[in-house]
């Protein structure tokens, strides 16, 4: 097993070198993805690249959003030759320590998607919890599971050949802030396992947000909608699999 850390980078770039000092001591690859970052995002981002040896800068001319940054680094994981690949935000609001627990939980299981589920602080804005909460729910009925105790979360490990396969086979998955529930939701519907571990996310008063609360949430309902009419086509498939996990 050969693991990667996949960093997706827009607007983050003052954060980036505290990101990437938490990964390099695991000795690992870290594809830092630049999302067509302004001059000074850009800037920060080269600095961190000629830093740090295990850094692979992959460059995109212009921002395509997190699930199209998200397809490059996959694609680069894949050409390295990695097995698995540890996605994290560059905004550093993940607790780094958990590091470890979910290399080892994936090293349990190798087959499946190690994925955070956040462990809030009394911080948190309130509007996010129970928008999160509103869409955990939605992926509960579309996968009639609760395996994935959060769709949304930038923390978590993927076997890169099922990811791989799944982004070469639908080229419609979202390119932006859904892509994160799609392809994890995509990736249960075939078959992967997950495995859902908590997180603990920090909220800095002055943290800068890439979310745009229109056109965001209307991408995210529509990628519902795909997976609403997705999940009645798998409707018997996934009332066995429920069934067949329920009597172990």
């Amino acid at each position: 097993m050969t693991y990667g850390f996949i960093v997706p980078v827009y607007n983050h770039g003052s954060t980036l070198d505290f990101v990437v000092r938490q990964l390099v001591p695991y000795g690992f690859p870290v594809i830092v993805v630049d999302d067509g970052n302004d001059s000074e995002n850009r800037a920060y981002i080269s600095a961190v690249a000629a830093a740090y040896p295990q850094v692979v800068l992959v460059t995109r001319r212009k921002n395509g959003g997190k699930g199209k940054a998200l397809r490059d680094g996959v694609k680069k994981a894949y050409e390295l030759g990695l097995t698995h690949i540890f996605q994290i935000d560059s905004d550093g609001q993940h607790d780094t320590e958990r590091i470890s627990h979910f290399l080892e939980m994936s090293r349990k299981n190798p087959d499946a998607v190690i994925c955070g589920f956040p462990e809030y602080e009394e911080d948190a804005p309130l509007s996010r919890v129970k928008g999160r909460n509103i869409a955990n729910k939605w992926i509960h009925i579309v996968t009639l599971s609760d395996d994935i105790k959060d769709g949304m979360i930038g923390f978590r490990i993927y076997p890169v050949e099922p990811y791989y396969a799944l982004i070469r086979r639908h080229a419609f998955i979202d390119g932006r802030m859904g892509c994160d529930i799609e392809v994890l939701v995509r990736l249960f519907w075939a078959g992967v396992p997950v495995v859902s571990e908590s997180v603990k996310i920090n909220y800095p008063a002055d943290g800068i947000s890439n979310f745009h609360l229109v056109r965001d949430n209307i991408r995210i309902s529509l990628v519902y909608t795909r997976l609403c009419i997705g999940m009645i086509f798998r409707l018997p498939k996934l009332i066995f699999r429920n069934i067949r996990g329920r009597r172990r």
